[in-house]
């Protein structure tokens, strides 16, 4: 026999459940917040600056990108970047993160992680420049801070320069971690 009193019992054993599973839902996301995961962010670099210096002497030549107000926003400026054909260069990468006042040189926190950086140089055509990293990390793995950069016979394409960061994982390759800053150069050697 159905009664009112088992009704109402029901009904409140019903609403006592559901309280306590969004009890135990809101407690865990609480305690998500509280204890996140550690995770190792990527730089903030606002600007790239390439440096490359004719080993046989000469004026050094520059290219820069800048994205004063980091990704989204206004679209950055890019330099074109113009060599000397048949040419060795030393090449220095500078980064900086101009969103902060003043602005943070990235490139020397980018040194203090070496082994958690590694800078990559593509080409296109592939055989428009021949780019060599020259630095390495603790472990015996480049970096790319620092460049032998050489041409060839006259000719245009770009350089693409991408830096990947891996904490835990860095072995010389591109895979593993995830990008930092890519910047496409539009690039000709005369």
């Amino acid at each position: 026999m159905h009664t009112p009193h088992n009704n109402a019992f029901s009904r409140l054993a019903l609403f006592a459940l559901l309280a306590a599973t969004t009890l135990f839902s809101a407690c865990k996301k609480d305690n998500d917040k509280d204890d996140p995961t550690p995770d190792d962010d990527n730089e903030q670099i606002t600007t790239v600056t390439y440096t490359l210096t004719p080993v046989s002497g000469g004026t050094p030549v520059s290219v820069t990108y800048k994205d004063p107000d980091g990704d989204g926003g206004a679209a950055p400026t890019i330099g074109s970047l113009t060599l000397a054909a048949n040419t060795t260069y030393t090449g220095v990468l500078t980064l900086l993160d101009e969103t902060k006042t003043p602005a943070v040189n990235t490139s020397a926190e980018i040194q203090q992680e070496a082994d958690e950086h590694i800078f990559f140089f593509e080409p296109t055509p592939t055989n428009l420049v021949t780019v060599t990293r020259t630095d390495k990390d603790k472990n015996n793995l480049e970096v790319g801070l620092q460049t032998r950069l050489v041409t060839t016979a006259a000719a245009s394409g770009t350089l693409k320069i991408t830096l990947r960061h891996q904490p835990g994982v860095k072995n010389g390759s591109f895979a593993p971690g995830d990008t930092d800053v890519e910047v496409t150069f539009p690039t000709s050697v005369r």
